[in-house]
């Protein structure tokens, strides 16, 4: 069976039809079979996505609308204005923030792997059986998505932030 191209998102009309204060994801590409994950993101006047590390994927980043900063692990802070993109290469850590316009985006990366659970390194593999631990809180409020990060604190695919973590 062959694929068929569709059209799945008019950006201006996405950007324009989101309320004044939204942040977070206005638009995710959730079709069966991708290979790769797309979302479009917004941030108000001024708000921030702080500083972060994706240890798996590289993400493409092309600024839509509004403007900002990024800055790097380096302390470099790069300029970002309608139709600049960004590679942001895996392990690379960043930190967003929108300029006085807000600041609309457009990120792609390849599809998550699926979860694997791995024993610590040099831990040893004990056969138990029961219930895999409860990964709740490695779950995005805002987009669905299953941090690689052990103790997230902005999610990396819409920058969102979580939830304060409860000390266990």
């Amino acid at each position: 069976m062959n694929a068929t191209p569709r059209i799945l998102a008019l950006l201006d009309d996405l950007l324009a039809g989101a309320a004044p204060g939204e942040r977070g994801a206005l638009w995710h590409l959730a079709e069966q079979g991708r290979e790769l994950d797309a979302n479009v993101v917004r941030l108000p006047p001024h708000a921030a996505v702080g500083e972060h590390q994706e240890d798996t994927l590289d993400v493409l980043l092309v600024v839509l609308a509004g403007g900002g900063t990024l800055r790097t692990g380096d302390g470099d802070v790069l300029g970002l204005v309608p139709t600049t993109v960004t590679w942001l290469p895996r392990t690379s850590r960043r930190a967003l923030e929108a300029g006085p316009e807000g600041l609309a985006y457009f990120t792609v990366h390849r599809r998550r792997p699926g979860l694997t659970i791995r024993p610590a390194a040099g831990a040893p593999v004990r056969s138990e059986g029961g219930e895999a631990p409860c990964m709740l809180d490695l779950v995005c409020p805002e987009c669905g998505r299953l941090s690689a990060d052990r103790a997230p604190r902005f999610c990396s695919a819409c920058g969102e932030p979580f939830p304060e973590r409860q000390p266990q």
